[in-house]
């Protein structure tokens, strides 16, 4: 990231900096629950991505990160952003606003390594081993526990179907920038990869704020908490955890702990909003992530 080493953590931070990261990428979820009262969902993410890539840009410029040279180098991960992030995160946000339970939520979107290993194969071709495809069956199979009981519900834990539509459709935009990703290459500076997504999420955001959104954005506390919530610690300083636990080699170890993301934000959602999940539910969310790991390790 930086031609200078910066001094190593200490052991204990090092080890309490995984439970960290879970707790900082769940509350992405949360933030979204917090805002909708107070916000217009996409001018919400707008000025989000705005403020995140104008924030990261300036740490990368710090650091020496280095930008990749020509429009093709900066092609792949600003098509990833718009995807990866302007697409999904703006319709989690509208999906949120729309009644969808924040653990839901994280649920969802931990389908989007079922989808990209289902997608693969087609796509990329590569193969799917047995074992991988019984980990996108048990995953799927999981997810159908928690969705289907509440599925239309009026209840506070319904699930109401429009805004799960939105939801799973964003999700598979999520899972198409992985897969463009993949295709065009994720190599290079990973905090100016990072940038660019975010620039690229900015380019979706904003236009969609602008022909989609109600540009609602009351000028009250609780919105400037979550907003800035959800640019300097979910977004920015999960990133920056993100980066550190990936440079420290642990690939292996981050992909496993986005499983512990749904249950969290589920639990975050419980004490703050009032949000339930039945005990069928809970045994799905469980089903679900071991699918997710089983399909991860195929």
């Amino acid at each position: 990231m930086s031609p200078s080493r910066s001094p190593s953590p200490s052991p204990v931070a090092t080890a309490l900096i995984p439970g960290l990261f879970v707790l900082i990428w769940s509350t992405g979820f949360i933030s979204a629950r917090g805002a909708v009262p107070h916000a217009d969902p996409l001018a919400f993410t707008a000025v989000r991505f705005s403020a995140v890539a104008i924030i990261l840009g300036l740490i990368a410029l710090v650091v020496g990160a280095r930008f990749p040279s020509g429009w093709k180098a900066w092609r792949g991960p600003l098509v990833a952003g718009f995807l990866m992030q302007g697409v999904y995160l703006s319709g989690t946000f509208e999906a949120i606003s729309h009644g969808l339970p924040a653990g839901i939520a994280a649920l969802v979107g931990s389908l989007q390594p079922l989808l990209t290993a289902s997608l693969a194969g087609p796509l990329l071709g590569e193969r799917v081993s047995p074992r991988r495809a019984a980990g996108i069956a048990m995953g799927f199979l999981g997810a159908g526990l928690v969705l289907l009981p509440k599925l239309g519900a009026t209840d506070p834990a319904g699930i109401p179907p429009v805004a799960l539509a939105i939801s799973l459709c964003s999700v598979v935009a999520l899972t198409l920038g992985t897969l463009w990703q993949k295709r065009t290459g994720g190599g290079g500076d990973l905090l100016a990869s990072a940038v660019l997504q975010f620039l690229g999420g900015t380019a979706c955001a904003i236009p969609l704020a602008l022909a989609f959104g109600s540009g609602q954005f009351d000028a009250v506390a609780p919105l400037w908490v979550s907003l800035g919530w959800a640019v300097l610690v979910n977004s920015v300083t999960g990133v920056l955890l993100f980066l550190f636990l990936i440079r420290r080699g642990a690939v292996a170890g981050v992909a496993a702990l986005f499983f512990l993301v749904p249950p969290v934000s589920a639990g975050m959602g419980y004490v703050l909003f009032g949000e339930t999940l039945t005990w069928v539910q809970i045994a799905g969310m469980g089903v679900a992530a071991i699918g997710v790991a089983v399909a991860n390790r195929g």
